[in-house]
């Protein structure tokens, strides 16, 4: 591993388009070095952004840049874009242009006609990066460019690190230098002493993470006391550090890293069941590595919007009242919690509408000046995240966009504390409802769908029942009464829009429904759009089963139906690729929505990384 800063290239990781809008443009990207006078390029005019820097350690500096102008962009027009700094370009050289350009553009687009969206990119999973597949088809240039990406959620796995890139991770940190902190309540006194050594390589779930101090108390019987906090059954390498989240960010959305990180493929150490799963680890992140490259050329040509779920933070986030009792309530889960917001701040909740984090930005800028984070500080940083309740935001496209916030403002369970939560509470349910009413049509973007498979919230409902809802991730919609209630009256309210489209992820399989409400004449159109994951994928030989009992039990004939919190609503499967039976799709891949003017989706299909293509097609008249 070389660890010489003049060998390191400026740019190491972006350009990526953030929002884009007709008065302004963001970019965000990391540099190496401390720039001086960034410079944005349009068509050639020269632009001096707003500057926001945030300096991640010795040799890592983030940058979001915003350009703002009344009439900055023009809707559908080309705009090839360069970003300077004394006087030179940092993207010369990079490929990030695609054949036939003469440099990276932009179509910013009012009129939503084609969106790309997605979640769930698992770098060691054994599928494919669907992201690869999306960036050739925007290299062969036959189609029209896609208005935004759109990532869903799980962009990056905080508490699912393979033992390769965890061995990556403590390289890039140390080559890096990025800061360092102390910890309370830990095995280990801070970062710096955190064992990446082959023999602390999968045991951080054994002797890293916290546990609780209560019983776990369930129906049937009573928890041990001393019991995880993080519960993921795969958190043997979950993320503690500011640090270490900051240098996964790095290594998932460029390849720069990359070449300065050496793996070996057999450590010593390691016992057979370890190695040989180390080695399968290291075989699929080699393969994901390769198409790094045209992920960040994806990246910097279509305006990227995220929002997190669950993995962004940690498996379970606020899945339960309980749970948070448990992970509050102790020192250094509250910390790891923190940290993952904290990044997730920098590296994707900013970009989405930075004039909202202009105050969080300051806050943690401050913080970054000092070679260690300041605890103190960096608490007190945490307790603002913690309470910020600004995450979602939307588009004045059309349609309209909203983006929602299903993790922070949770409608707690008022009769256990151990059942699962609301996506949303109601006041943030009413927030929705105003961006609603007076639009004919919008994009409802939520990570976990809206109407899900039944037979897997039946599964999940009675594990809940049991006192299980941490072991199977019973979190969808309709679990929580009041705001299932509340959700399904909004769409039937008569000022809300006439068309729906929902694109959520989250599952790690992709389905599409069309739905209507019962027993009315003038019901809106809804259209449930699910594409999961970008690289990840349910059990294989599970899923075909849930896919046929679904089908069985809840068809469009059962009378179960009428037993469920939808039952005013009337849900048909499309059929992927027109097949009779089959509704849900396994296979990793990127959505894509075509939207006619009057917000329908004229098709829906998923891009697979093979280049082929599954189209959902809509249900057969009966």
């Amino acid at each position: 591993m070389t660890t010489s800063p003049d060998t390191l290239p400026t740019l190491l990781a972006g350009p990526i388009l953030r929002r884009c809008e007709a008065h302004q443009l963001t970019l965000w990207l990391v540099s190496s070095r401390k720039l001086a006078a960034p410079a944005v390029l349009l068509n050639g005019t020269i632009h001096r952004p707003t500057v926001n820097e945030q300096q991640l350690g010795e040799r890592a500096f983030l940058y979001l840049l915003n350009v703002s102008a009344e009439q900055l962009l023009t809707d559908g027009a080309e705009v090839f874009f360069d970003i300077q700094d004394a006087g030179e370009s940092l993207l010369a050289g990079m490929e990030l242009q695609y054949p036939g350009k003469s440099g990276p553009s932009l179509i910013w687009q009012s009129q939503l006609g084609k969106v790309l969206h997605g979640s769930c990119r698992n770098p060691h999973h054994h599928s494919a990066d669907a992201l690869v597949a999306a960036d050739t088809l925007l290299s062969q240039g036959s189609d029209e460019r896609p208005a935004l990406l759109m990532l869903s959620g799980d962009q990056v796995y905080i508490d699912d690190v393979a033992g390769p890139m965890l061995h990556a991770i403590s390289q890039v940190i140390a080559l890096l230098k990025l800061r360092h902190e102390d910890f309370e309540q830990a095995p280990v006194s801070g970062s710096d002493k955190l064992d990446y050594s082959t023999h602390g390589l999968y045991q951080r779930a054994k002797q890293l993470l916290p546990r609780t101090r209560y019983p776990a108390k369930t129906a049937l019987w009573r928890w041990y006391i001393n019991h995880p906090i993080f519960t993921s059954s795969i958190a043997e390498n979950h993320l503690v550090s500011f640090a270490e989240m900051s240098a996964l960010y790095l290594l998932v959305w460029s390849p720069e890293l990359w070449h300065f990180v050496d793996i070996p493929k057999a450590p010593e150490g390691l016992g057979p069941k370890r190695l040989a799963q180390w080695q399968k680890e290291w075989d699929r992140l080699l393969a994901f590595r390769a198409g790094l490259g045209q992920v960040r050329r994806l990246m910097a040509n279509l305006p990227t919007y995220m929002i997190f779920d669950d993995h962004d933070i940690t498996d379970d986030w606020n899945l339960t009242a309980r749970w948070e009792e448990a992970a509050y309530g102790h020192g250094f889960s509250k910390r790891i919690i923190g940290n993952a917001l904290l990044t997730y701040c920098l590296f994707q909740g900013a970009g989405n509408a930075p004039e909202k984090f202009s105050a969080l930005l300051t806050q943690s800028a401050d913080l970054l000046q000092a070679p260690r984070l300041d605890a103190a500080a960096l608490d007190a940083l945490i307790d603002q995240l913690l309470r910020f309740e600004d995450w979602h935001y939307h588009l004045d496209t059309s349609p309209r966009l909203v983006v929602l916030d299903t993790r922070t403002r949770r409608w707690r369970s008022e009769s256990n504390l151990a059942k699962p939560s609301g996506l949303m509470d109601w006041e943030a349910l009413m927030e929705l409802q105003q961006l609603l009413i007076g639009q004919d049509k919008v994009i409802i973007v939520s990570a976990a769908p809206m109407f899900g498979v039944k037979l897997i919230e039946a599964v999940q409902r009675t594990a809940t029942l049991m006192g299980g809802s941490l072991l199977v991730d019973a979190e969808n919609w309709m679990a929580h009464p009041g705001a299932a209630n509340a959700l399904l009256s909004m769409f039937m309210h008569r000022k809300t829009p006439q068309e729906f489209i929902i694109l959520s992820g989250d599952v790690h399989y992709s389905f599409a429904y069309d739905v209507r409400i019962r027993f009315r004449d003038t019901s809106p159109n809804i259209y449930q759009i699910t594409a999961s994951g970008i690289k990840n994928q349910f059990p294989e030989k599970l899923l075909p089963w849930f896919d046929k009992l679904n089908g069985w039990l809840y068809g469009y004939f059962s009378p179960l139906n009428l037993f469920t919190k939808r039952k005013r609503m009337l849900i048909r499967g499309r059929r992927p690729n027109g097949e009779r039976s089959k509704r849900l799709v396994n296979q990793s891949g990127i959505g894509i929505v075509d939207i006619d003017p009057s917000g329908t989706p004229s098709r829906i299909a998923l891009l697979h990384a093979d280049m082929s293509e599954t189209e959902f097609l809509p249900p057969r008249e009966h």
